[in-house]
């Protein structure tokens, strides 16, 4: 682990949430409408905390579950697949096809009714990342969530036309989108080989025009990425975090914004 550019998270502060019995470290910061931002693979990186300040300094108070590597910390190669090993084989996540729904969200769900119940509003915001991607949209089984954000979904990981989604659960979010007219913002980079153009138009032929699926050239990824996306992941994948460029009018900069803007309209 690289010391010097881990996060200490020391501006969050956390919390044991439980949900039916279970309990994970959530760490919490800012005011207003409540946002979960959810860690992608290896963790709770640097860039995923980033993410989260930059939400909550848009004003939302936002939650970031702990699911699975170490907080904080910089997603090295090594460290990063070890984490990848771990948790594809825990009863908690459903990495590969046939699999269905992941255990997981359901507590997710559950967390997000505590933090509406905690924050008001119309709703709870929430942001999928990578292996985390379509947890968003499962989440949005919660009726309390009103403003799920999909993020280049990678699982199931051997089915690049597949979505996460047992049947039932896909059959009750599609009445869900059509109900309360919910809308999905989803991202992806072109040539993404985790999260496809395949996996984009499942989507599309689940919700309609309720996904609003928007992709970004390949190209415009941050080429200096942790060495876990340089060597492992090996292809432009995370939009708003490890690949996202900070430049004033970047392409990634933009979705960032976008999405920002996106949760203002939905929460505000």
């Amino acid at each position: 682990m690289n010391e010097q550019l881990d996060d200490a998270i020391t501006d969050f502060s956390h919390r044991e949430a439980e949900v039916d019995g279970v309990v994970k470290k959530v760490y919490v910061a800012g005011t207003g409408p409540a946002v979960v931002v959810l860690p992608e693979m290896p963790g709770i990186s640097p860039d995923v905390l980033r993410l989260a300040r930059w939400v909550r300094d848009a004003g939302f108070t936002v939650f970031v579950p702990s699911l699975f590597g170490v907080d904080g910390a910089y997603p090295t190669a090594e460290g990063g697949a070890e984490v990848v090993r771990r948790t594809c084989v825990s009863a908690e996540f459903r990495a590969f096809a046939g699999g269905g729904t992941s255990p997981v969200t359901a507590w997710l769900r559950g967390l997000a009714r505590q933090a509406h119940a905690e924050c008001g509003g119309p709703g709870v915001g929430v942001i999928g990342l990578c292996f985390t991607g379509n947890f968003a949209l499962t989440m949005a089984l919660e009726p309390a969530v009103v403003a799920p954000v999909v993020n280049h979904p990678s699982l199931p990981l051997d089915d690049p036309a597949g979505l996460e989604l047992g049947d039932e659960d896909a059959r009750a979010i599609s009445d869900r989108v059509k109900r309360d007219g919910l809308k999905v913002l989803a991202y992806r980079f072109d040539n993404d080989r985790w999260c496809t153009g395949q996996r984009f138009a499942a989507y599309q032929a689940l919700l309609g025009d309720a996904f609003d699926g928007r992709v970004l050239p390949g190209g415009s990824a941050n080429t200096n990425p942790p060495p876990f996306f340089r060597d492992t992941v090996g292809t432009p994948h995370s939009v708003v975090t490890a690949h996202l460029v900070d430049e004033d009018g970047h392409p990634t900069v933009r979705a960032r914004d976008e999405i920002l803007a996106f949760l203002a309209e939905r929460l505000g």
